[in-house]
Parts: structure tokens; C-alpha cells; sequence
């Protein structure tokens, strides 16, 4: 995305109207539907993202990874989460993050889970890599973590 979307507001709008979305689609649909439609929403950005970042299918260090994800969607991008870390365990992988959009406002001990951010970075994986995921958001800031962690499971 080089172009400026809006010539005259940017290409950001508000924490509070994205929130606005999320809510009022739980209130519509329901919270189990909203989560699958917008970790969806979310896995069709990462891979565009990372098809925009020419990175489908490349081989990529762990680092290397990382920084261009963190670019992106970080504070020097679409400003979605910050990625203090991207790490493989076995055959899974994890994503540390912060400042997510998703937990952004919710009061401590909120169950909210972080289901586009969840789903951006697991189509990022997807698009890089070539392997289907299974994602959990497996720690929040909401319940007492550092970070929220996301692990991605390889399917079949």
C-alpha cells in the first residue's frame, strides 16, 4: 500500500471504531461467530501483507521474520500490535505481542481474545511458510501475561 487511502484523514482511524465494529458484530452474530469471521478477516490480511511484502514462500530466519512483520503491522506500520518476538518451538510457532488492538481498553481479567490479530499474523505464516495453522491465543495481558501469545499448530 503506497498510495495514501484518504487524501485528507490518512490511512488510520480509531482504536474506539474499531472496537465499535468488533462489539456490535458480537451483539449481531454472536462471540463465537465474530471470532471465526474476524480471525479469518484477519489470516486474508497477513497474507496479503505478505504477499505485498514479497515474502511468499521465501526462506526466512526467525530475526529476519520478525522485523519485517514487526515493520508492517508495528509502530513504523499499520500500527496493529508491536512483535517483541517471533519464535519456533518444535513444530509450532509463537508470537509475542503487545499493545494489541484487540486488548486495547479492556479492563483486567477480561476473557477478550485477540482474534484479528490472532488471524493476521497466522496468514502471514501461512502465505511465508506454505502450511495451514491452527492458532490459540495462549497467554493476555488481560490475565496477568507479559504479552499476548499466540501459538500456530502445523495441520495434517
Amino acid at each position: 500500500m503506497s498510495a495514501t487511502l484518504r487524501p485528507e484523514l490518512g490511512d488510520f482511524s480509531s482504536i474506539v471504531c474499531f472496537k465499535a465494529v468488533i462489539t456490535g458484530m458480537e451483539e449481531a452474530l454472536g462471540v463465537k461467530a465474530t471470532a471465526i469471521a474476524l480471525t479469518s478477516a484477519g489470516r486474508t490480511r497477513g497474507k496479503n501483507l505478505a504477499a505485498d511484502l514479497d515474502l511468499v514462500g521465501k526462506e526466512l530466519s526467525m530475526e529476519e521474520l520478525t522485523s519485517k512483520v514487526s515493520f508492517a503491522l508495528g509502530k513504523d506500520g499499520t500500527r496493529l500490535f508491536v512483535l517483541d518476538k517471533l519464535e519456533k518451538v518444535g513444530d509450532n510457532y509463537r508470537a509475542y505481542t503487545q499493545e494489541t488492538v484487540c486488548s486495547a481498553g479492556e479492563p483486567q481479567g477480561s476473557d477478550r481474545q485477540c482474534t484479528f490479530t490472532l488471524g493476521a499474523m497466522q496468514g502471514a505464516l501461512e502465505a511465508i511458510t506454505g502450511q495451514r495453522f491452527r492458532g490459540k491465543h495462549i497467554e493476555s495481558v488481560l490475565r496477568g501475561g507479559t504479552h499476548d501469545v499466540f501459538e500456530y499448530t502445523p495441520l495434517g
